[in-house]
C-alpha cells in the first residue's frame, strides 16, 4: 500500500469533509497536513480530484481554454468523468506544476466522493440506455447516427450534431449533392473496379478520408485510435484533430504499415505552443504526412445545441444557482471584461487561444519553417478566389502548399456559407487550372457513396467525412467506424460500376448533370489575376 494511503496515520474522513495529505517539496513522502477539499471551490482556492489525486488548479483557472467556470463547477468534486473524455494524456503534466498535486484520496473515500460528485438527477435525462443494435443491421449514415444517439451522452450528441445558427449550411451541404444527377453509361465491362489512388504522393485504398473530428472519446473510449483502427483495412487516410482527445502518439501507435495520417493545426496566439506541437508531429513523419491548417474558423461560432447542452449540464451540477451566478459567473480573463467562453459549449471552449491574425504573408512562411518539409494542406477554402490564391502561392513556393480542402467546417462556422460542391463548380467555371497545380479535397454533408463519386467527377481528389466517423464510434466503437467505411466503400464501388467507371481516373463531369446546382453558384466577376498564376509576376501586378 502507498504510504499516503496507509491507515496508520489515523486520518478521519466523512462524506462531505475529508482530508488528504499535502505533499512536501522537501521530502519524498508527505508530512501530515490535513486539507478540506470540499471547501476549496472559489477562484481564490480551487481544488479538484482527478484519478484519485487532489490538484490545486487555482493558478490555472485564468489559463484554462474553456474558461474558469467549467472548472469552478467541478471544484471540490471528483472531476475525472468530465475530464477524461476531452483531455489527452499528459494534459495535467503539461499545464500544472508538480507541486499542484497535493496528495491521494484513499479508495473507500474516493467512492464516496464520486457518489457525491454525480450531477443532480433533477432535470437530467432519465431514459434508460437501450442496447446498441447489431452493426450489420445499420445500412446507412442515418441508421448509424440514430444508433449513436441512443448510446452517447446528451453533451456528446449536442457537440457532434451542432452547427452554426440555424443549421442551414449543415443541411444544404447534403442537399446540394442531391441536386446533382448521375448520367450512367452502358455496355461497359465493370466486372472489376478499383478505388485506389494517391494523396500527396502516398498510396491509399480509397479517396474517402476522415476529416479532423475533435473529442472522439466523448463518443467511445476507443477514441481517435479507434477511428484509425476502424478505417485501417480500407487503406484510408485520417486527418487528426488539433483538439483530439488522445495524444498524437497514441493515435498512431497501432497503425498498420503504410497507413497515413495528417495533423490539423489551429494556430495559437502563443505561437510557441503551436511550434512545440509541430515539433512532435514532424518527429513522426513516418505516420503523419501533412499539416492541415484550418482557416475557416478564426473565431468561435454560435452553436446553439452545444451551448444549450452546456447550460443544462451546469444546472445539473448546481440546480439552484444564485441570482448573480455566484463566483463562477464573476470570472474574468485577467481584465474587467467577462470571459466570453464561460458557461459556453465545448465548441466555444476549444477555440480559446486560437489566433485570428493569420495572413498569406506571415503564416505560411512560419508554418513551412516549422513543418520541416511536410506538405501543407489549407482547410476551409470557400471561394474560387482563395483556391486560386492558394494555387498561386503553391506555384511560387514549391514544396509548401500542396492541397486545399473545400469546406465550410461542416456548417459549424458561419451559417449560409457555400457547400463544397458549389466551390468545386466555381473553380471549374473561373479557374480550372487550379486542379493542375494542387490537389483539391472536399468535405461536408457527405452521407452516401454517390456523394463521394459526384465530388470526384467534379475534380476532387479526395472526399472527407467527419461526423459519420464520430457517429460510427458512438454506435459501436472502432467496429462502428469500420461499418461506416464498409457502407461508404460498397456504395462508391456500386456507383462507379453503374456509371461505367472502372477506376477513379475514368470519372469526370460527363457523368453528371449539375444544372440545378449551377444556377445557385456565384455568378459575379472572377476577381482573379490569371497572369500571377502562370507567369512571373511583376511588382505592379503582385497581389501577395
Amino acid at each position: 500500500m502507498h504510504p499516503l494511503q496507509s491507515d496508520s496515520f489515523g486520518w478521519e474522513f466523512s462524506f462531505a469533509d475529508f482530508t488528504v495529505v499535502k505533499l512536501s517539496m522537501k521530502r519524498r513522502y508527505a508530512k501530515s497536513n490535513e486539507l478540506n477539499v470540499a471547501k476549496h471551490t472559489s477562484q481564490e482556492s480551487c481544488w479538484v480530484v482527478l484519478h484519485g489525486k487532489v490538484y490545486d488548479v487555482t493558478e490555472f483557472l485564468p489559463e484554462h481554454p474553456g474558461g474558469s467556470r467549467i472548472i469552478l463547477q467541478l471544484a471540490g468534486r471528483d472531476a475525472t468523468a468530465e475530464f477524461d473524455p476531452i483531455h489527452p494524456p499528459g494534459t495535467l503534466e503539461d499545464n500544472l506544476k508538480p507541486e499542484a498535486c497535493l496528495g491521494s484520496v484513499p479508495p473507500d473515500e474516493l467512492k464516496k466522493l464520486q457518489r457525491h460528485s454525480s450531477p443532480s438527477k433533477k432535470g437530467a435525462d432519465k431514459e434508460v440506455k437501450v442496447p446498441p443494435p447489431p452493426l450489420h443491421t445499420l445500412l446507412n449514415m442515418d441508421d448509424i447516427e440514430a444508433a449513436a444517439k441512443s448510446q452517447v451522452s446528451k453533451k456528446c450528441w449536442a457537440y457532434y450534431f451542432s452547427a452554426a445558427d440555424d443549421l442551414i449550411s449543415k443541411s444544404y451541404n447534403t442537399e446540394a449533392y442531391r441536386k446533382i444527377h448521375l448520367r450512367p453509361r452502358v455496355f461497359i465491362d465493370v466486372t472489376s473496379c478499383s478505388t485506389a489512388t494517391t494523396l500527396l504522393g502516398h498510396p491509399v485504398g480509397t479517396p474517402l478520408y476522415v476529416s479532423p473530428a475533435a473529442m472522439a472519446r466523448l463518443a467511445h473510449p476507443d477514441g481517435e485510435a479507434g477511428i484509425a483502427r476502424g478505417i485501417s483495412r480500407f487503406g484510408a487516410m485520417q486527418l487528426v484533430s488539433h483538439n483530439a482527445s488522445m495524444s498524437p502518439e497514441q493515435i498512431v501507435a497501432d497503425a498498420k504499415p503504410g497507413q497515413i495520417f495528417g495533423w490539423q493545426i489551429y494556430v495559437q496566439n502563443n505561437r510557441a505552443k503551436s511550434e512545440a506541437m509541430l515539433e512532435r508531429i514532424t518527429r513522426m513523419r513516418d505516420k503523419y504526412k501533412c499539416i492541415v491548417l484550418t482557416l475557416d474558423a478564426p473565431v468561435p461560432s454560435k452553436r446553439e445545441h452545444d451551448e444549450k447542452a452546456a447550460l443544462e449540464a451546469a444546472m445539473q451540477f448546481n440546480p439552484n444557482p444564485s441570482p448573480t451566478g455566484g463566483a463562477a459567473a464573476k470570472q474574468t480573463t485577467g481584465s474587467d471584461k467577462p470571459n466570453a467562453a464561460a458557461g459556453s459549449g465545448i465548441g466555444q471552449q476549444m477555440f480559446f487561444g486560437t489566433a485570428a491574425d493569420l495572413t498569406w504573408h506571415t503564416t505560411l512562411p512560419w508554418l513551412a519553417k516549422h513543418a520541416r518539409g511536410l506538405p501543407i494542406v489549407l482547410k476551409g477554402i470557400q471561394t474560387h478566389e482563395d483556391a486560386y490564391l492558394a494555387a498561386r502561392y503553391a506555384r511560387a513556393h514549391p514544396g509548401t502548399v500542396q492541397a486545399i480542402i473545400l469546406s465550410n467546417h461542416g456548417g459549424r462556422s458561419v451559417d449560409t456559407a457555400p457547400p463544397a460542391v458549389h466551390t468545386l463548380l466555381e473553380i471549374r467555371k473561373y479557374c480550372p487550372e487550379v486542379f493542375d497545380v494542387i490537389e483539391v479535397w472536399v468535405d461536408g454533408g457527405v452521407k452516401r457513396g454517390t456523394d463521394v463519386v459526384k465530388a470526384l467527377c467534379l475534380g476532387a481528389k479526395a472526399v472527407g467525412v467527419g461526423r459519420p466517423a464520430l457517429w460510427g464510434l458512438g454506435a459501436g466503437g472502432w467496429k462502428g467506424v469500420e461499418r461506416v467505411f464498409e457502407i461508404f466503400q460498397d456504395e462508391i464501388v456500386t456507383c462507379m460500376k453503374m456509371l461505367g467507371a472502372r477506376n477513379l481516373s475514368e470519372l469526370g463531369p460527363h457523368f453528371l448533370n449539375t444544372r440545378m446546382v449551377e444556377r445557385d453558384i456565384y455568378d459575379g466577376p472572377s476577381n482573379i489575376d490569371r497572369l500571377g498564376l502562370w507567369e512571373p509576376q511583376t511588382p505592379s501586378r503582385a497581389k501577395l
